[in-house]
């Protein structure tokens, strides 16, 4: 499956979850929703994924982030829900998109009368060294 036909599906598995629930609830809330979607649609995917952190080669053993939902290996999904999204949700976003060394990440707002207004692509450009 391409980036675009999976980030398509994600997006429809949210879009579901938010048109059953609609904005105003708990992140983990649509998160276990979309978990339940994606299952349905045949999607591989683990959601609290850990992303350990390494310091000039060395592994740190009590840090690591938790990444929402990591779909098909490829694309990291963090949801939120929040007023409005922030520019440091976005660079949260690419960093882990760095660290992890995967090619897009979905940061989707639940917290939207109209989800497709919460929903932002990033995509991880390998940074050029001029």
């Amino acid at each position: 499956m391409d980036f675009n036909q999976l980030t398509s599906k994600i997006i429809q598995a949210a879009i579901v979850v938010h048109k059953e629930l609609g904005p105003g609830l708990l992140e983990s809330v649509y998160q276990a929703c979309i978990t339940i979607e994606l299952e349905r649609m045949g999607i591989d995917f683990k959601a609290e994924a850990s992303l350990p952190i390494s310091y000039r080669g060395k592994k740190l053993d009590k840090q690591a982030f938790r990444l929402d939902l990591v779909a098909e290996d490829t694309v990291i999904v963090e949801l939120k829900s929040v007023e409005k999204v922030e520019p440091v949700h976005k660079k949260q976003l690419l960093t882990y998109l760095r660290l992890a060394q995967k090619p897009l990440g979905l940061l989707i707002n639940f917290n939207e009368p109209l989800l497709k207004d919460g929903i932002t692509r990033i995509i991880n450009t390998p940074e050029r060294n001029e």
